[in-house]
């Protein structure tokens, strides 16, 4: 009976190009993907996230944006990942393949294939309904970049095409505050603006520290790399997004 990592090697050896986006902290998959195309100079593109940069602001505003070469230290939990993405770029040199980090900011827009929906902002949307206010976190004054799903899909082309081994690249093109996204999530569902404060207590006992890193820190990135390569995003804001989505 074939085991995860021989499904995971088998698949990646019978493949030209391989994209992981499953999860990006399982360090197996990786060490898997990373071992099973060793030699082969085969591309394979990691996806990462910008809560990479996230800090422990807790609703406070204190972030100027990075780009992909400026060197941060990332906070504590979020120090695997770090790590990961650079075994994945350091494997271009060591073990003879194409290997690509793209590391996406907030993601919105719908999905094209069997997971339609990206992370914070429907679960943000969820929790608006549960309780009948856009929710933000703190002073909600926390930043985070983001990125239309479309043009997300662009720069994962592009990468294909032209990106040599060892590449990094943020996604991003702009940035919302929390409190600007609860007023937004408020509009696009009818609640006439209203928009209400949760405890960054609350979230960590609900939902862990990686949703405090997710909804009350800033990530502010900029993707220099991205643009140098051609990548021109040209998606809606994500306030447009909301104003024209139907609700669901």
């Amino acid at each position: 009976m074939l085991q995860p990592n021989d499904v995971i090697t088998k698949a990646a050896q019978s493949a030209d190009i391989v994209i992981n986006a499953a999860n990006v902290d399982h360090l197996g998959a990786v060490i898997t993907l990373v071992t099973a195309l060793e030699h082969s100079g085969k591309l394979l593109i990691h996806t990462s996230g910008s809560s990479v940069v996230a800090d422990h602001a807790d609703g406070a505003y204190g972030a100027e944006p990075l780009a992909e070469d400026d060197f941060f230290e990332p906070v504590p939990f979020r120090r695997a990942r770090v790590d990961m993405n650079r075994y994945v770029r350091q494997a271009a040199i060591d073990k003879g393949i194409r290997t690509i980090v793209i590391c996406p900011s907030m993601i919105y827009g719908e999905g094209k294939g069997a997971q339609v929906n990206s992370d914070q902002i429907p679960k943000l949307i969820d929790i608006a309904k549960h309780i009948g206010a856009g929710p933000y976190f703190g002073a909600g004054l926390n930043r985070y970049s983001n990125v239309y799903i479309d043009d997300l899909i662009d720069l994962y082309i592009l990468a294909i095409e032209k990106a040599p081994g060892g590449s990094f690249f943020f996604a991003e093109n702009g940035s919302n505050s929390f409190i600007e996204i609860a007023k937004m999530i408020s509009n696009y569902l009818g609640l006439d603006g209203k928009i209400t404060d949760l405890t960054v207590e609350h979230v960590i006992n609900d939902y862990g520290e990686g949703a405090r890193l997710g909804v009350t820190s800033n990530s502010m990135v900029k993707s220099i790399n991205a643009r140098l390569f051609g990548w021109h995003p040209h998606g809606p804001s994500l306030e447009k997004y909301l104003e024209n989505k139907q609700v669901s």
